[in-house]
């Protein structure tokens, strides 16, 4: 979708949800009827950071990370039709939302799949969340499709080279940018992508430590490539010491398990860009 159309769609959202939202209780509060039966899915447009069930007499789950799972316990109180069961909470990383869940014996009037709307959101400034992932997906396209700027950082292995092509500073957030090229015609299946703080220093094996980072954001989710490969991940920003090194790793699947791994040093780290205009601009 063009900037310009996201732009209105979310508008409109906004412009809705201040409107319907600046008081609700259960008289004007959307409700779902459910059945203990029937798995209701809630799906969100970005992804859940917390989810509240208000009674013990549902169960939910959050399978992944912008959708939840709900279904009422079997024989809690004897529930009966229209028994107000539980109001469910939602809140994503830019808004909020709740229904009433409301109990129904008959299986065929139970919601299994419901999204959540535009005039069902109220805005929300999540403390938690300093940048959506939706600008920081926007953010790194940008990145991926820009041209390297570093040219020192490189590690060769198995036929391979991967490199570091740009390192990125945005509000709290690392972005690095690396590529892999692979001069082998045999296809490289991924396993893992780790990244990890290790030791400059690995003659002692007893003392040696490795700190393994979570990303943020992992732009590419493709399991496999067979000569090129690219690749943006999202790290929180963090100082370390001189005797550390940052270390993305990619690692292959068995029975060939190859490994490649990229060091970044911390001046790398220290000389990150900031986001610029002609970076940002927009398609």
């Amino acid at each position: 979708m063009e900037p310009m159309k996201i732009l209105i769609a979310a508008t409109a959202c906004v412009l809705s949800s201040l409107t319907s939202w600046a008081q609700k209780s259960m008289d004007n509060m959307q409700l779902l009827t459910v059945n203990e039966n029937v798995t209701t899915v809630i799906t969100a447009s970005e992804p859940v950071r917390f989810v509240d069930i208000s009674t013990d007499k549902v169960a939910g789950d959050q399978p992944i990370n912008n959708t939840i799972r709900l279904k009422p316990k079997e024989g809690v109180d004897l529930n009966r039709d229209g028994d107000i069961l539980a109001v469910v909470t939602i809140i994503t990383e830019r808004y909020r939302t709740q229904y009433g869940l409301i109990y129904t014996s008959r299986m065929e009037e139970a919601v299994t799949d419901k999204t959540i709307e535009c005039d069902e959101r109220t805005a929300y400034n999540n403390p938690a969340v300093s940048m959506s992932t939706k600008d920081m997906v926007y953010y790194a396209r940008q990145i991926w499709v820009s041209p390297a700027r570093y040219r020192n950082a490189a590690t060769k292995k198995h036929r391979m080279t991967m490199r570091l092509n740009n390192v990125y500073s945005v509000g709290d957030y690392f972005f690095l940018d690396f590529s892999i090229d692979n001069r082998t015609n045999i296809k490289f299946d991924i396993d893992q992508l780790r990244v990890k703080l290790t030791d400059k220093k690995t003659a002692k094996a007893t003392n040696s430590q490795t700190i393994d980072l979570t990303p943020e954001l992992v732009l590419d989710q493709t399991r496999s490539f067979l000569h090129g490969y690219r690749n943006v991940i999202v790290i929180k920003k963090m100082t370390f010491p001189n005797d550390k090194i940052l270390t993305i790793e990619m690692s292959e699947k068995q029975i060939s398990g190859r490994t490649i791994n990229l060091s970044v040093e911390y001046e790398d780290i220290l000389h990150a860009d900031a986001f610029n205009k002609i970076l940002l601009h927009e398609d």
